[in-house]
């Protein structure tokens, strides 16, 4: 037995040894960190205990906290509020939290203040929200109805019904005038973000819960419960899908859509690949938490966002 020990060590150290170690970890103060989002220097951490912590990139240092007030739960106790979603554009900070009863509320943070735009009296199971532009955001709900919303007039400009299944994750194109759904089907419906028109529907690479989705360029990324790494090339027509070791927690794409990274193996370890050629990147060690996120800077920097404290800065090399 000591022997199958001591090789299975000398295994999992060669392993280890191919793994690109993270060129720097960021560590919130408390919570873990839910999602992030980088511009300017500026790195934006959101926590399940209701903050956002902002790192200067070229300091490393915390420079700002911003803090959501607490919530009462079904008992009536006062409860930090968890983040499940940020977005930024120009200046405007959007968060999505966790509110009162079991719903949902959207703050915009700017000017050094914060904004309720959506709160618990709206009675919305919101799920994630992201900008379309500076006047109007999308938000997801859990029934997979998609709403384009204003934020001045606080009225919505369309609904639509992604499908009947249960919905799963989002991501926007690079001009914001398509969102990629991902519901628990397996499927991928693209919707246009002007009047919530249903403009095609993605099948066959996920046959299973979808848990993560990108999309850049032509190329959209999901990865899922059935092990697969799915590639949809929209210019092309190509769709293809790797398989992973282990359930596919999180995937990102680099802004061009060449470079896709996906959580890999039981370790939440994450490989990149080029998406053309479909040849091995690297693999890169992360945090052993479930990966929420692999957020890219460029074609050659990126994020890798777990349910942990940790933050992992990573350079393809």
């Amino acid at each position: 037995m000591k022997y199958l020990f001591f090789l299975l060590m000398v295994i999992s150290g060669i392993h280890a040894k191919g793994l690109v170690q993270p060129e720097y970890i960021y560590k919130v103060s408390s919570g873990l960190v839910t999602d992030v989002l980088y511009k300017k220097q500026k790195l934006y951490c959101a926590t399940d205990d209701g903050k956002i912590e902002i790192f200067n990139t070229k300091s490393k240092k915390n420079i700002q906290t911003i803090k959501l007030g607490k919530i009462k739960d079904f008992m009536g106790d006062a409860i930090d509020s968890k983040i499940f979603s940020l977005d930024l554009f120009d200046d405007s900070l959007l968060i999505l939290s966790q509110d009162n009863g079991g719903y949902s509320r959207v703050h915009i943070y700017n000017s050094s203040a914060l904004h309720v735009i959506i709160s618990s009296d709206d009675r919305l199971n919101i799920i994630k929200a992201k900008f379309i532009d500076k006047e109007n955001i999308l938000i997801a709900l859990i029934s997979n109805d998609i709403i384009s919303y204003n934020i001045k007039s606080k009225k919505k400009n369309w609904t639509t019904q992604a499908s009947m299944s249960k919905f799963s994750n989002f991501a926007l194109n690079n001009d914001k005038t398509l969102v990629a759904i991902a519901d628990e089907s397996g499927d991928v419906h693209l919707i246009s973000t002007k009047d919530g028109r249903h403009v095609k529907t993605l099948h066959g690479d996920n046959v299973d819960n979808i848990f993560s989705i990108d999309f850049k360029g032509d190329i959209v990324l999901t990865g899922g419960q059935d092990r697969r790494v799915g590639v949809y090339n929209l210019k092309n027509g190509d769709a293809y899908y790797k398989m992973s070791h282990f359930f596919v927690y999180g995937v990102g794409l680099s802004p061009s859509g060449k470079t896709a990274a996906y959580s890999s193996d039981i370790n939440n370890d994450v490989e990149l690949f080029d998406t053309m050629t479909r040849e091995l990147l690297g693999k890169y060690k992360a945090d052993k938490m479930i990966v929420n996120s692999i957020y890219f800077i460029n074609e050659k920097e990126f994020f890798i966002n777990s349910s942990s404290p940790r933050v992992g800065y990573y350079k393809i090399k």
